[in-house]
């Protein structure tokens, strides 16, 4: 077993592993935190935190991961295993929770160290690039997906922001047999065309009904407005589900809009056990992610193009370019 204890790496636990990054994805998160709508990062700070990458040492006490294995990192980087949150199941979120590009250095890099305990191994038939978006596209999507499908009866699911995360859930989705009815920004055709290109039911603009009401929503788009045009598109019992970690102010809205029994509700990081659960449905489906990639010094122009919708699918750095 390898032993990393020298400089330039500080290992603040023996069970942290030395990275060597192959590709990280942009995430919307990463302008969230860059424009200071999310408080309290890390100064100075490595962003990303979809990382791809292959083991290149290891602490003392690591030895979960071979020299040279390929391994995922996502959001969730750190949490106590002792709060009344992990000691429920619920360890997204824990008191002490520590987040990889936010509280913890990230994958914006050529190497990143990592708590080989949050770290997940990658299904082999993605490349590193088509792998990365599975780290919190997928993982944070599969999250907000499994919460809006739990009620019974769950047959039309509606998605507003059709990005990374959605494109991903769409595939799955799809494969289990439900109808996806997707919504992009009003007069984005070229998004609703993808949508529908991946199967989806019916793509329209945000300012538009369904042609049927919705069993479940989730929301991408970090639209506070959205939530009250969800609830119109929504049939009696349904829920919103809202999958990003920043959004605008929500609007006030009839009481009428959410009787019925409908719910809204956010979805707050990732369990470890969503990893492994939805890791290990990607590959059967296949989920097919569509990524543009960019050079790690090229990254201010992914943010930009990210920032501006031009990305159709996922932004994706990639370090040997």
């Amino acid at each position: 077993m390898q032993t990393i204890q020298c400089s330039p790496w500080s290992w603040t636990g023996p069970k942290q592993i030395l990275i060597k990054v192959h590709a990280c994805g942009v995430c919307r998160t990463d302008l969230h935190i860059l424009d200071g709508e999310l408080p309290r990062p890390k100064l100075p700070l490595i962003p990303g935190h979809e990382i791809i990458g292959s083991v290149a040492g290891r602490g003392e006490d690591a030895s979960d991961y071979e020299i040279g294995q390929r391994i995922g990192v996502p959001w969730l980087g750190y949490t106590d295993g002792k709060c009344r949150f992990c000691r429920s199941g619920r360890e997204n979120l824990c008191d002490n929770a520590q987040f990889t590009g936010y509280t913890l250095d990230g994958g914006y890099a050529g190497y990143a160290v990592a708590d080989e305990r949050f770290c997940f191994p990658v299904p082999p038939s993605y490349s590193d690039a088509k792998a990365a978006p599975l780290m919190c596209a997928g993982l944070i999507g599969y999250r907000s997906y499994r919460l809006a499908t739990e009620r019974p009866g769950v047959e039309r699911l509606g998605i507003y922001g059709f990005g990374a995360a959605a494109h991903i859930l769409c595939q799955v989705a799809v494969y289990q047999g439900k109808e996806v009815y997707a919504f992009t920004r009003p007069g984005d055709e070229e998004a609703q065309q993808f949508a529908l290109r991946l199967e989806a039911t019916w793509a329209g603009g945000s300012d538009q009904q369904p042609p049927r009401a919705l069993d479940a929503v989730i929301i991408f788009a970090p639209v506070g407005s959205l939530i009250p045009a969800a609830l119109r598109a929504t049939a009696k019992g349904g829920s919103i589900v809202c999958g990003g970690i920043h959004m605008s102010d929500i609007p006030s809205f009839p009481y009428r809009l959410l009787w019925e029994e409908r719910a809204v509700r956010s979805v707050a990081n990732l369990t470890r056990q969503d990893g492994y659960e939805f890791l290990k449905i990607a590959p059967r489906v296949p989920v097919k992610t569509e990524v543009q990639t960019y050079s790690l010094q090229d990254a201010n122009e992914a943010l930009s193009d990210l920032r501006l919708g031009k990305i159709g699918g996922a932004a994706v750095l990639t370090m040997d370019q």
